[in-house]
């Protein structure tokens, strides 16, 4: 990855940046609780795109301008690393994949994995994409018939793990589906939970917590495992993501991935994929119900241009305001809120210096609500990406949801898709509100979720219902 240094006169030159008071490790251990948006945002009005402060026993340096960013993840990805505590513990449960390795490994699994996310192969898994999002619209019928409340966030994750178990695995994965599910809730948690308390020791020891964790961990890799020996031993076919993996070849040695880099590989596609879309759908619907003129707009464009009729990945270029919607409530509660890298080389960064050992933070939630980016920098207004000129009124780092630079999320364009053909297809017919009391608040673990899992009623909308039986078939 390339690196563009700065000489030592340059570095020299650049002023120190200042920043609030030290987080002390006391307060960290006994857990204070501060709202992440509140302070970083004060932070960056009153010390600027660069801040530098101690939190426990590290330096930090919190960016919070779009050119500040680029540096960083674009301009001089050399200079930066994940050699972080974050991705330390990630590492327990994703291993070596794209998502923490570095390095001339991770070129070479990204070269290999490229492929498998070209934009004609997603077209293809569109299909099943409107499959299971027409399979969780029955189970929604069921529900409302019922009268009970759904946990929207359980329900997207459980739609988005059949998406993207499916395209992984073909049917494999089903009927392991609750396990997997189940075990990733524990790992979410306490990973977590590991990072605010700076655990920083691997889950080893013989108390409850730690047996929890590997329990959860051997649950997790032992399907993927399980799935992937059963693979290698009937043999290639099929047009499913893991052939696809299994396939691939290094074009300078012709080398494969070993069975342990296809399991990392597989968990981090798995686990990152489904749960970031999971995480940014149970937003937009919780944000939709306190925006009713633009739930109304949402459905408007859809009876228009569908008639009636299910939804399809060749409809989404005509439906350009239900992948605004998407795009507004990953810039409002983007699920991935935090990213951090630590700093391997002295730099100079707006100005400013960053010194070598340093731990890089840098918050999308911030950059999505710069007042320098964004007008009514904190409303839900979908139509500020009105047209292809709403990219060209603000800078490239000013929005981040999949991060950027070389280590931009590979699956983007997938999980984009896949996010706006379940909303589609739901939102067609039906109409979601939260339940009476229900106050969202923010839940900073792993990803940034809604508080409670954002319980909502679900609603028929009773003019599509007739639209649909006067379409069907005698």
């Amino acid at each position: 990855m390339k690196q563009t240094p700065v000489s030592q006169a340059e570095f020299q030159a650049a002023r120190e940046a200042t920043g609030p008071a030290p987080v002390p490790l006391w307060q960290i251990l006994r857990r204070r609780r501060v709202d992440p948006l509140e302070r970083w945002s004060r932070i960056r009005a009153e010390h600027g795109p660069v801040a530098r402060y101690r939190f426990g026993l590290s330096d930090s340096y919190l960016l919070s301008s779009a050119e500040a960013v680029q540096r960083v993840l674009q301009d001089n990805p050399g200079g930066y690393s994940k050699h972080h505590p974050t991705y330390a513990m990630l590492r327990r449960v994703f291993g070596n994949g794209l998502l923490t390795s570095e390095g001339d490994f991770w070129l070479r699994q990204r070269r290999l994995a490229q492929p498998a996310f070209h934009r004609p192969r997603l077209q293809r898994m569109g299909e099943a994409m409107a499959a299971a999002a027409q399979e969780a619209a029955a189970r929604w019928d069921e529900a409302a018939s019922r009268g009970e409340p759904v946990t929207m966030l359980r329900e997207m994750s459980r739609v988005t793990l059949k998406v993207v178990g499916d395209a992984l695995f073909g049917a494999a994965l089903r009927a392991d589906s609750a396990a997997m599910a189940g075990a990733w809730d524990v790992l979410n948690a306490q990973l977590s939970e590991r990072h605010a308390q700076m655990r920083l020791l691997p889950p080893v020891l013989p108390t409850a917590y730690d047996r929890t964790f590997r329990h959860a961990r051997r649950t997790l890799l032992g399907v993927v495992e399980r799935i992937i020996t059963e693979r290698r031993g009937r043999g290639a076919g099929g047009g499913d993501l893991l052939t696809i993996l299994m396939e691939a070849r290094d074009e300078d040695t012709g080398e494969s991935m070993t069975d342990g880099q296809l399991r990392d590989e597989v968990v981090t596609i798995l686990l990152a994929g489904h749960e970031t879309t999971a995480t940014a759908l149970a937003w937009t619907w919780v944000l939709l119900d306190h925006h009713p003129a633009a739930a109304a707009a949402l459905r408007a464009e859809l009876d228009r241009v569908l008639q009636g009729r299910p939804p399809a990945a060749a409809d989404l270029p005509q439906l350009p305001y239900a992948r605004a919607v998407i795009d507004e409530a990953m810039r409002l509660q983007p699920p991935a809120y935090i990213l951090n890298r630590r700093v391997e080389a002295d730099d100079v960064v707006c100005g400013f210096r960053v010194h070598r050992g340093g731990s890089i933070v840098i918050s999308p939630l911030v950059l999505h609500r710069h007042p320098a980016y964004w007008k009514q920098p904190d409303a839900f207004v979908p139509e500020r990406w009105d047209g292809e000129a709403a990219e060209e009124r603000r800078p490239k780092f000013a929005y981040l949801p999949f991060s950027g630079g070389p280590r931009q999320c590979i699956g983007n364009h997938f999980a984009l898709m896949e996010a706006t053909l379940i909303l589609t297809t739901l939102a067609q017919r039906f109409e979601v509100r939260c339940v009476d009391g229900y106050v969202p608040k923010p839940e900073y673990l792993v990803l940034c979720r809604p508080s409670e899992g954002a319980p909502m009623r679900l609603e028929r909308r009773r003019a599509r219902a007739t639209r649909v039986e006067e379409a069907a078939p005698a």
